[in-house]
């Protein structure tokens, strides 16, 4: 007999939620997060105060919309190597196109959304349409978009945006109470959060996970899965293009301020929780992997790390994290058959199905259990996919 109350029964099984929630990679970087700010704060005081971490955010938003333009890639399934260099070509062309004439920021803006849609697009439809894996088809973009800025440039830092556009980047809205400044850079990180967020809840978002859990189920289903693949490769060039911008201003123009973007992005996502081949993850947990990943950096920094540590330490987490992935969802995909064996062994004397809807009181045919308790694979499952 089971001596245990209900209210004993209720906060065991509240400890053990909780428990698989932080061992959940995404429960996992949470607390990691948590633990590296403490750090950082025990080091640093002062980057407790509102106005640097204001400023911490303002640095970390590049790096944080490139990972939200990553997640929809990886999510579906591929993967965007090209976003480091979308990133160069067009903190360079607004160096040289705008330079100091305010009067063209605007058009040079619209010049580089569409730099970024069309490069989108070739990604997007190379990889669905020509069927050439996306690994090779955004190593080559990458390669030819940073030709062709080496090209145009020289390899050399020449041309300046004009002092309005740069402040897209490092400026804000003086006079904030207790913030003192609020930075452009943060309000939109905030927007670009907003819309993935949006997006990723609206039928476009659900059928991109639900693309990268079952590509060929979806197309059974009636979704256009080129099309659907094509606007993730197009909005990842987009975020790309909007940390170009931010860039332009905070980092000033040089043919490298983009170089490695690509790989930081997708240590971010995996870090975050999204599974490399896709159909899990979301985009709060990119989001936060970015600023793990800044964070860290920012602590290694504090303790006198050598910056040429960072690729080794990043290269070290995108391993980690995969293989954490791996095992974890490894469980996951195990418990549902467990949970149905634990239970048709729950009560060995009584050989009938108390959820047989036919009332039948026939013995259960062992063989044919383990088919029964499995579920079919959801359609439209993309919320589902999301939240495993």
């Amino acid at each position: 007999m089971n001596s245990r109350t209900p209210e004993t029964h209720l906060g065991d099984g509240g400890l053990r939620r909780l428990i698989e929630r932080i061992a959940d990679p995404r429960g996992a970087v949470v607390v990691l997060l948590i633990v590296i700010l403490i750090a950082i704060v025990v080091l640093n005081p002062s980057f407790a105060e509102p106005g640097a971490l204001m400023r911490f955010i303002q640095r970390v938003s590049p790096v944080a919309i490139v990972a939200i333009g990553q997640y929809f890639v990886i999510v579906s399934g591929e993967f965007d190597l090209s976003m480091g260099a979308v990133v160069t070509a067009q903190v360079m062309t607004a160096g040289h196109l705008i330079g100091e004439d305010d009067s063209k920021t605007v058009p040079v803006l619209i010049i580089m959304l569409v730099i970024g849609v069309v490069v989108g697009i070739v990604n997007g439809l190379a990889t669905t349409l020509l069927k050439v894996p996306s690994f090779i088809v955004t190593l080559g973009t990458m390669l030819v978009i940073h030709g062709a800025v080496m090209w145009w440039t020289g390899g050399a830092a020449t041309g300046n945006p004009a002092e309005s556009f740069r402040q897209l980047g490092r400026g804000g809205i003086e006079g904030i109470p207790v913030l003192g400044l609020l930075p452009y850079a943060v309000l939109i990180l905030i927007a670009a959060i907003v819309f993935a967020v949006w997006i990723s809840r609206r039928p476009f978002g659900r059928t991109v996970v639900a693309i990268g859990d079952n590509a060929q189920a979806v197309s059974f289903a009636g979704a256009n899965v080129w099309r659907t693949k094509t606007l993730a490769f197009v909005l990842s060039s987009l975020a790309a293009t909007v940390a170009g911008v931010l860039l332009a201003g905070y980092a000033g123009v040089h043919p490298s301020v983009g170089q490695g973007y690509e790989f930081t992005a997708i240590t971010a996502v995996v870090l975050g929780g999204v599974v490399l081949g896709g159909g899990r993850g979301t985009v709060i947990g990119a989001l936060i992997g970015a600023f793990t990943l800044e964070s860290l950096f920012t602590l290694l920094n504090f303790t006198s790390v050598p910056a040429t540590m960072r690729d080794a330490i990043q290269g070290a987490i995108i391993i980690a994290a995969v293989a954490y992935s791996g095992v974890v969802f490894a469980k996951k995909r195990k418990r549902p058959t467990t949970s149905a064996d634990s239970t048709s062994a729950s009560d060995p004397t009584d050989p009938t199905d108390p959820t047989d809807p036919t009332g039948s009181t026939e013995p259960r045919d062992p063989s044919t259990t383990s088919a029964e308790a499995s579920s079919p694979i959801q359609l439209t499952g993309g919320d589902d996919a999301a939240r495993k």
